[in-house]
């Protein structure tokens, strides 16, 4: 049950919900869906209505199983997600949007009674203005995918800035998916792609999806690991040659070792590449607009947002599960 609560905008008064369901992590492990209160929202924010947000089997699993290090804002409950798609219900005298408007959020923190930490897995979402991000209503559910194809952009720039395009990338999950897609739609040469798991070996399109002991390559100048797999260093760092570039683009919540003569035989550089930036977002966004950059294809598991219990675990431990969408629009 909701309280209605009135706001006004321009010259007409409407009826806000001030409560709404959000996906809550009580604590490690125990996760459902409840119904938060929500701040009220001021004059330069939106009032979205979530249809779908998608799971991260990053950040959202390290949150699930209590392995994510300590950030500001951490804590539980929270509500996690950073991947969401709605549209705007109401907007603010100040906020220069519109009802009706498409948008992707990609994380919010406006619960009364828990932490929005990333914040975006709900079914309605208030906001600042610029934080929902226009876009193009025919993307449907695979809009969720842009926050990871902003991420992919990030490591993209970083690793052309430093050392050229990626030439091997390790992982092959929605965002090595997504990284090769763009190494291609940038026009460099197609990338080659390490993955263990065979079930997640095809789908590659225009690049070599291989198990690492097929590849006897040792002369790599960009590797981009996007596994987040701690104990790769050492593998990795033999892959390169001389003076080449190792660059992390996972996220990796144990310590990382490397052998150092190894890498020091090969003046090995090891760099990292952090969240994507609002450039990185409007870089694909205009890549997929102009069908430059497909998202196609690498959303595999659907469920009703009230059945996330059950799909947080199929999302982390399923191999065959390279995204996982919980739709806000089904309910009872």
């Amino acid at each position: 049950m909701t309280v209605a609560e009135t706001a006004q905008t321009g010259a007409a008064a409407v009826s806000l919900p001030t409560a709404g369901r959000a996906l809550v992590l009580r604590s490690p492990g125990e996760i459902d869906v409840q119904t938060l209160d929500l701040n009220p929202p001021g004059a330069g924010d939106v009032v979205v209505d979530v249809q779908w947000s998608g799971v991260s089997s990053g950040t959202e699993k390290l949150l699930y199983t209590g392995e994510m290090p300590p950030f500001p804002g951490m804590g539980y409950p929270l509500v996690p997600g950073y991947e969401s798609v709605g549209s705007i219900a109401w907007a603010g005298a100040e906020s220069g949007r519109r009802k009706g408007e498409r948008v992707f959020v990609p994380g919010a923190n406006c619960y009364a009674r828990a932490r929005g930490l990333f914040g975006a897995s709900a079914e309605r979402l208030v906001v600042p203005a610029e934080r929902a991000v226009r876009i193009d209503a025919e993307l449907g559910a695979d809009a969720v995918l842009l926050a990871l194809a902003a991420t992919a952009q990030h490591i993209y720039s970083i690793s052309c800035a430093r050392s050229g395009a990626p030439e091997l990338i390790v992982g092959h999950g929605v965002l090595g998916r997504l990284l090769a897609r763009l190494c291609l739609a940038h026009g460099q040469p197609a990338p080659t792609v390490w993955e263990t798991e065979p079930l997640r070996r095809a789908g590659g399109t225009g690049y070599q999806v291989l198990d690492s002991e097929q590849d006897t390559r040792a002369d790599y100048g960009t590797i981009i690991d996007v596994s987040g797999a701690a104990g790769l260093l050492d593998t990795l760092v033999a892959r390169l040659r001389r003076g080449g570039e190792l660059v992390l683009g996972g996220f990796y919540a144990q310590p990382l070792h490397f052998d150092f003569p190894a890498a020091f035989m090969r003046e090995a550089r090891i760099g990292v590449a952090a969240e994507w930036q609002p450039q990185d977002l409007a870089v694909v966004l205009e890549m997929v607009e102009s069908r430059r950059l497909a998202l196609n294809g690498l959303i595999t598991h659907r469920l009703p947002a009230d059945d996330a219990a059950t799909g947080y675990p199929l999302a982390f431990a399923d191999p065959a599960c390279l995204k996982l969408v919980l739709d806000w629009r089904k309910h009872g």
